[in-house]
């Protein structure tokens, strides 16, 4: 293992009956809250009257920002920090899933620098200060919920990048299985595709003596893969649901990550496609990860062959460590197809006349990745190979 300094402040509340925690989280940061949601469902489920009677009930003085992107966008980020600075609001409440999550980060650190938030996300300037905020989680994904990353689209100038801040954590996150019970089939298999690539993208690493590590990811694994196909076919059912949830947020809030550097180049490089043509980002990596995989197996085959047998329960009796690597990577693409994630970016009606475009904003920082590292005529073989 590698040296390393864990850190992680975010209070989580899990289970049924905990968003009355709203009574008593909220308080002690103020009275004045901007509420922010995406495109309405909160109010179709009644999330939102219960979200605002608690509020109400401590007498606080709310604000509102509506309409967060599936890919939150620079412009929204600029609205609520316009609100923040306007209202004087103390304390900020994400209510959604992780792109209202990932939203409201921007708006915290925004809200407190003097210029223009994009300075941060694109490494700029480093955030010194942040308000406050908390999170009511509705959709198992980013884990967004307990960590201070945060992923940011500028559709003006088609960018979009990843940023973190230590300020970035919420102050607590709170996590009811059954606020998750209405997210659409789509949008529950691209979750489980997210948590299951950042697995990924924290288990193919070089660093050596991680028997830990690597249990925690392959049993994540493991468990989505085991739940998925309860989840598809009863979107209710309340204990797929809580397995779920609780995958998403461990797959991302530093636990996985103790002592070993991953890899993170699937992540680059579909970024660079979904801010070209703001596709969902969970479709957009079951496309691209497989093709990830093939693209650098020779790099470190003996880690595709332990996925291939501990993962996915490859037989590797008289096979190379090459194909039995290979079988698993064809196992993980079968299963995105059995649970109805795309294969191929043809299925988002993308063709090839935009790949140098996306290999670009991919290479804005130069080469990348750990477990391999990219250079331009690696992200557009993968690339073509999505087609």
């Amino acid at each position: 293992m590698n040296t390393f300094a864990y850190y992680n402040p975010t209070r989580l509340f899990f289970g049924k009956d905990t968003l009355d925690q709203l009574l008593t989280q909220v308080p002690p940061y103020g009275s004045k809250i901007l509420l922010v949601y995406g495109g309405g469902s909160i109010k179709r489920n009644g999330l939102y009257d219960r979200v605002i009677d608690l509020l109400a009930r401590q007498q606080a003085e709310v604000h509102e920002l509506s309409g967060v992107e599936p890919n939150p966008r620079l412009s929204t980020v600029h609205k609520g920090v316009q609100l923040c600075r306007e209202k004087g609001i103390q304390f900020i409440i994400a209510v959604g899933g992780g792109s209202v999550i990932d939203c409201v980060k921007a708006i915290a650190v925004g809200a407190k620098y003097d210029g223009d938030v994009w300075d941060i996300i694109t490494r700029k300037a480093a955030a010194k200060d942040a308000l406050p905020f908390g999170t009511v989680l509705t959709l198992a994904a980013t884990g967004s919920e307990m960590n201070a990353g945060s992923v940011i689209t500028n559709w003006e100038t088609q960018e979009k990048y990843g940023w973190g801040s230590p300020l970035a954590f919420p102050k607590f996150s709170i996590l009811n299985p059954e606020f998750t019970f209405t997210v659409p089939k789509d949008q529950t298999v691209y979750g489980m595709v997210d948590i299951m690539s950042h697995v990924f993208e924290q288990y193919f690493h070089h660093t050596g003596n991680s028997p830990v590590q690597d249990g925690f990811c392959e049993t994540i694994l493991r468990t989505v893969m085991a739940t998925a196909p309860t989840l598809v076919e009863n979107l209710e059912h309340y204990e797929a649901r809580e397995t779920i949830l609780y995958s998403g947020t461990m797959a991302l809030n530093g636990t996985l990550a103790m002592g070993v550097r991953g890899d993170w180049a699937t992540h680059n490089i579909e970024h660079a496609v979904s801010a070209v043509y703001d596709i969902p980002h969970g479709g957009g990596l079951a496309i691209l990860f497989p093709n990830w995989m093939e693209h650098v197996l020779d790099s470190g085959t003996a880690r595709f062959k332990q996925m291939a047998v501990n993962v996915f329960g490859i037989d590797p009796a008289g096979k190379s460590d090459r194909e039995t690597a290979l079988e698993g990577i064809r196992a993980l693409r079968a299963f995105w197809s059995s649970i109805g994630a795309p294969s191929r970016l043809a299925d988002y009606g993308i063709g090839d006349d935009k790949l140098e475009v996306m290999t670009d904003k991919a290479m804005v920082y130069g080469p990348f990745g750990y477990f391999k590292q990219l250079q331009r005529e690696d992200v557009l073989a993968i690339y073509r190979k999505s087609l």
